[in-house]
């Protein structure tokens, strides 16, 4: 680790070193900002003359563009934003914030988009999408609560879990292969009612990127992609209030200025009140009194400038759910509490002209607990991950031709694995076997964006992560038959195992001309904790755990190729991508599996995996009628020695035809409609094939895994959004969003299970694959309110 930093950090000083003999140079810094509230824009470009090169704004909005000593004209822009041109004169260097204009307060959007989008043929970065949270807004929403999670599943690459559920995998990974940051705080659990709705309250949210090809190197720690989701900072010039009254759910956020132009805030909740609705009509004499179900989070965020180059934040995020059954006529009870807590402090720092850092404090927590109790036994069970994590980034403005980025993570991780406890009568049950896990994580990086010519631009980078599984820990030395023989002890902070490697990263862009580019890129990525699932569920039985000296981290080699051309100018952004990935040291549970009181890793197979395909995307950006459709064509496999026989067998993630069809139309200023439709070939199971009797019990005997498919899954879901135009003035605007899920009423299956009638003594018995499928047609009203 010492010989890597060393040359890490030989290498960073070269960098910064290096000068470029050439006419006196002077730089403009600072940051885009929106002109009405204040927020940072990310990812905003500043081209030169309206050429090639330019720069465009980091992750916290801030630029930094140097150029010869001359006069130049400059245009700023921002995908929803008014684009402006203004006359500078570069003789000195210079400290300027960038307003922008937001296109709902302007009259004319024809200019805006297109600005933007000649990124898709421009950027080296393959596979990447940002999301406008507007337009998520704008799309149906299931039960009325907008998703962003589910408006990711309507890209190519990226398919949902199944009905109703917001989990999603990306490019045939698995669901824990997805980095899923919110204010650079990981998400480990995305989900609230067991999946149908994310955690992600878009009140509260200002950006959203998709990474799913040619992952940069600042990113690490999983194989698929990267979901980068940034809370909105809060209006440092006025106090804005936010509220909207849904079908299950209400919302409400508050955001304003500490002190004008330096501080601000933002506060958001939300909560469920279906348990409050129903609670009334339930009788104290019936047998399910005081069951219920609801969530809540809450999204608070805070911002001081303490001087043109000094900035903190200080963000937050909680959320819970709490799910209750009873059934005081058989005395059984339980109790199910889950959710995240996440706190981010950020520091940004600009050094000189050309040299900008974070450094990051985070926090994150995930816990599942299970409380159960039947008569006078009581049974309770937990599992968790906490984080500590500490990070540091530096954003080097070499040129217009050159943008570097190096850093360094450090994460103590804290594993709660199916954590057992209860009693009976005075009986109490709490065994001595918790498998409580520690480790280090390191990670440091350096990458640049190179335009080499006005063809041909290069993101490359390198990464170098290692992993410790570190005590206290207790290594059990165990026989054939797994019978424990010997014990190691590993003292608070001693080593148990460790892992490292490095992780490169290319990415490659050829322009044709300004319409048209080939992108190719090559990255390797380790992964070194892991989500074990034995059901499709958030249950107690999906556990995340470490890499140890049992468990191998996941290496994955991702390749990827694509062809990207933008029509009209720039109205019509198109591409089409092929990839193969290929997935190691892949983790599932033995056949037969059931939950014990034993270390889960004993109950682990390792195997690989591979995926393959190809992703169409047509995207129209601008004018009355914009949207897009995305094919994805794809196949998955996994093999394993343990399982199957040692044969290859499609993955659960697995679907071999994917499409998208997304349409948003401003009927007029009034009404706003919009459709999705979504069609895709039916996961793979396992299905019984034989039916036996033994000793009067039905026993099943399946088909090898994965031989069978669901059927097709298709649905088409419409919005309205009516924004009445009142003729007097008001202190609020507000607007109506009706929307109707499922429109057509398919019965798309969510599982299949065998109903058994008759009698086999009697020569009537039938048994009957049924199917469960879980909504049908639902309409909704949303009210939404700003002041």
């Amino acid at each position: 680790m010492l010989k890597v930093l060393k040359y890490f950090f030989v290498v960073i000083a070269i960098l910064l070193s290096t000068k470029i003999i050439a006419q006196e140079k002077f730089t403009l810094k600072g940051y885009v900002k929106d002109s009405l509230s204040g927020e940072t824009l990310i990812g905003a470009s500043i081209l030169v003359n309206n050429e090639n090169r330019g720069v465009t704004t980091n992750q916290y909005g801030y630029f930094s563009l140097t150029l010869p000593q001359g006069s130049y004209q400059l245009i700023v822009s921002y995908i929803g934003y008014a684009p402006i041109t203004f006359n500078i004169n570069f003789n000195t260097n210079t400290s300027k914030d960038i307003l922008l204009l937001p296109v709902s307060s302007t009259i004319n959007d024809v200019t805006v988009t297109a600005q933007k989008k000649i990124s898709n043929v421009k950027s080296a970065q393959m596979g990447q999408v940002d999301l406008s949270i507007n337009t998520v807004k704008s799309l149906p929403s299931f039960l009325g609560e907008t998703d962003i999670l589910k408006t990711l599943q309507l890209l190519p690459g990226v398919r949902n879990a199944g009905e109703g559920n917001s989990g999603f995998y990306v490019r045939g990974g698995g669901p824990d292969q997805n980095l899923i940051l919110l204010d650079e705080a990981v998400v480990y659990n995305t989900g609230h009612l067991f999946g149908f709705f994310s955690v992600f309250n878009s009140d509260a949210i200002k950006n959203l990127t998709l990474i799913k090809g040619g992952m940069p190197a600042q990113y690490g720690g999983r194989l698929s992609s990267v979901i980068d989701i940034a809370m909105k900072e809060g209006n440092v010039n006025k106090t804005e209030v936010d509220a909207g009254i849904g079908l299950i759910a209400s919302r409400f956020s508050i955001q304003g200025p500490i002190v004008k132009n330096k501080a601000s805030y933002i506060i958001s909740a939300r909560r469920t009140y279906v348990d409050l609705l129903i609670k009334p009509f339930i009788k104290k004499s019936s047998s399910f009194y005081g069951s219920g179900y609801y969530f809540y989070d809450l999204n608070a965020k805070m911002n001081y400038q303490i001087s043109n180059n000094d900035h903190i934040y200080l963000s937050g995020y909680f959320g819970r759910d709490k799910f209750d059954f009873n059934n005081n006529r058989r005395s059984f009870s339980t109790s199910i509490p889950w959710g995240n807590s996440t706190a981010t402090f950020r520091w940004n720092h600009s050094y000189n002209k050309k040299l900008f850092s974070n450094l990051s404090l985070i926090y994150n927590d995930y816990k599942f607990d299970f409380f159960g109790r039947q008569d006078n036994l009581n049974l309770n069970l937990s599992s968790g991950i906490k984080d500590y994590n500490a990070k540091f980034d530096v954003d080097y403005f070499a040129s217009t031709s050159h943008k570097v980025k190096f850093g360094a993570q450090y994460i103590y991780h804290t594993f709660y694995p199916s954590v057992v406890s209860g009693n009976q009568d005075s009986v109490i049950f709490h065994p001595d076997n918790i498998q409580k896990k520690y480790a280090n994580e390191y990670g440091i990086y350096i990458q640049d964006d190179w335009d080499v010519s006005k063809r041909i631009k290069i993101n490359y980078g390198l990464r170098y992560s290692m992993f410790q599984q570190v005590g206290p820990y207790t290594k059990y030395i165990e026989d054939a038959n797994g019978n424990k023989l010997d014990s190691n002890f590993y003292g608070a902070g001693k080593s148990v195992k460790t892992y490292g490697g490095f992780e490169p990263r290319f990415t490659i862009r050829y322009a044709f001309n300004n319409n048209s580019s080939i992108k190719a890129s090559v990255t390797r990525n380790l992964q070194y904790i892991h989500l074990v699932s034995n059901a499709g569920t958030t249950l107690p039985t999906d556990i995340w755990v470490p890499s140890t000296y049992r468990v191998k981290p996941q290496e994955g080699w991702l390749y990827a190729a694509g062809y990207f051309k933008n029509f009209s100018n720039n109205m019509f952004e198109t591409s089409l991508e092929l990839y193969y990935k290929t997935m190691q040291h892949q983790i599932e549970y033995k056949e037969g599996y059931t939950p014990s009181l034993s270390d889960p890793e004993e109950s682990f197979v390792f195997g690989k995996g591979w995926s393959y395909g190809s992703e169409l995307f047509i995207n129209k950006v601008r004018g009355k009628l914009t949207g897009w459709v995305g094919y994805t064509l794809s196949w998955t496999w996994r093999k394993f020695l343990d399982l199957n026989d040692g044969e290859k067998y499609p993955s659960k993630y697995d679907r071999r035809h994917d499409l998208s069809v997304v349409g948003i139309y401003e009927l007029s200023p009034k009404w706003k409609l919009s459709g999705t439709f979504i069609f895709g070939t039916g996961n793979a199971i396992s299905l019984p094939e034989r039916f036996y009797f033994i000793d009067g019990v039905l026993t099943q005997e399946y088909s090898r895994i994965n031989a069978y498919r669901m059927k097709p899954y298709h649905r088409l879901d419409i919005a309205a959004t009516y924004t009445p135009h009142y003729k007097k003035q008001r202190r609020f605007s507000d607007n109506w969003i009706f929307s109707v899920y499922n429109v057509y009423s398919r019965e798309n299956p969510y599982f299949y299970y065998f109903d058994q009638e008759g009698d086999v003594t009697n020569g009537n018995l039938k048994i009957t694959a049924k199917q469960v499928s879980l909504f049908p047609v639902i309409p909704t009203v949303t009210w939404n309110v700003h002041f």
